[in-house]
């Protein structure tokens, strides 16, 4: 008896407790859920690159993978500031492993889906995790922090990130003349 009592005080004082919200509250429910928002869920992955659409992308001078974007998979969803994109990382050797990421700009990143040898994808979306800064071959943090995110803010179009791929770099990050690349 005490304890059914105590859950209808329980109830009663969270049916009360709630707050009119404000007209703001209303039209932006996903800015109030904060970094645990998983912003738009992943769609499924879309077909598996093609080589002649593969754009290489300079990562850094320790890197021994090559790393290329299949342009014709980017999407940008600007107002949940996300972009999404198949990556092909191809050893030395030939070998190629493919996934189906995304970058929260400025600082998140997760893996959707992995490519398997036989031309599938297994789906299986991450959390989203911080993409660690200053180390020497994070490729999510390249990609965020001179491709993807030009001053902490995310592409306005896939035509914007495609562009930043073939120039080595977003032309509001990297100002360099001369092209970086293998």
């Amino acid at each position: 008896m005490r304890i059914a009592a105590a859950l209808l005080c329980a109830a009663l004082a969270a049916c009360s407790s709630t707050e009119p919200m404000s007209e703001w509250e209303r039209r932006n429910p996903e800015l109030l859920q904060g970094d645990k928002a998983s912003g738009p869920p992943p769609p499924a992955p879309p077909a598996m690159p093609r080589k002649e659409n593969l754009i290489e992308f300079y990562v850094g001078p320790q890197a021994t993978f090559r790393y290329f974007i299949d342009g014709t998979t980017m999407s940008v969803f600007y107002k949940q500031k996300e972009v999404r994109y198949v990556l092909v990382a191809r050893s030395p050797s030939g070998v190629e492993n493919v996934s189906y990421e995304a970058i929260r700009c400025p600082d998140m990143h997760r893996i959707n889906a992995v490519g398997e040898t036989d031309g599938r994808w297994t789906v299986r979306p991450g959390e989203w995790t911080d993409i660690q800064r200053r180390t020497g071959l994070g490729v999510p943090g390249v990609l965020a922090r001179e491709y993807f995110c030009p001053h902490r803010d995310p592409l306005q179009s896939v035509a914007e990130g495609v562009d930043a791929l073939r120039r080595g770099g977003h032309p509001l990050v990297y100002t360099d003349p001369q092209p970086r690349g293998r």
